[in-house]
């Protein structure tokens, strides 16, 4: 039994409590051999995502808000970043200019706010 199906389980077996499906459910699945550029990319931008939000929490809600937000941002801007590079339709590729631009003001103004916070 694996690490989630034991959650489910023990989860399940605890009157009035109930394990939400995680949005991200199916991140980090194995590449196929047949998938396009795009989609290896798309995959493989995710997994970074994810793998760099799994942050140390400091107990600072707003310390652990932006520093999980960073990278969530990060991956957005790569991921538009792949649509610029493989997608074709102007309106998206439009849109993912306008996230490049947007997301990219928000990390540093992010990373500013990080500076000065405590750590706790």
């Amino acid at each position: 039994m694996n690490r989630r199906t034991a959650l489910i389980a023990a989860t399940a077996a605890v009157p009035g409590t109930a394990l939400a499906q995680s949005p991200h459910a199916g991140h980090g699945a194995p590449a196929r051999a047949n998938e396009p550029a795009s989609t290896r990319e798309f995959r493989a931008a995710n997994n970074a995502m994810h793998r760099a939000m799994e942050i140390r929490y400091s107990g600072n809600a707003d310390r652990d808000f932006i520093a999980g937000m960073i990278p969530h941002h990060e991956g957005a801007v790569e991921m538009a970043r792949i649509v610029l590079r493989h997608g074709s339709d102007p309106e998206v590729k439009r849109l993912a200019e306008e996230i490049i631009r947007t997301q990219q003001a928000e990390i540093a103004q992010m990373r500013a706010i990080l500076a000065r916070l405590p750590a706790r």
